[in-house]
């Protein structure tokens, strides 16, 4: 799966992944491969990702919003 992390001033990631787990308002979600198609809104919190390599890394959040789509996923946070 591609996973871009956006924020006004810049991009934060653009890459591969395996799984991403993000803090949505209603609860925190991960999205593997294959995932449904979906649009959310995201609270304050941390987004957690794991690369190609197996390697977690993760991306403080004051909210934002995301977008998946054929296993791309798109964040905009602030």
């Amino acid at each position: 799966m591609t996973l871009r992390i956006i924020s006004p001033a810049d991009v934060i990631f653009e890459g591969e992944t395996q799984a991403v787990t993000l803090p949505g308002a209603m609860g925190s979600f991960t999205v593997l491969p294959h995932h449904a198609s979906l649009i959310a809104t995201l609270v304050s919190g941390n987004i957690v990702y794991r690369t190609e390599s197996g390697e977690e890394k993760s991306v403080p959040t004051e909210g934002g919003l995301v977008d998946v789509n054929n296993d791309v996923i798109s964040v905009c946070i602030y």
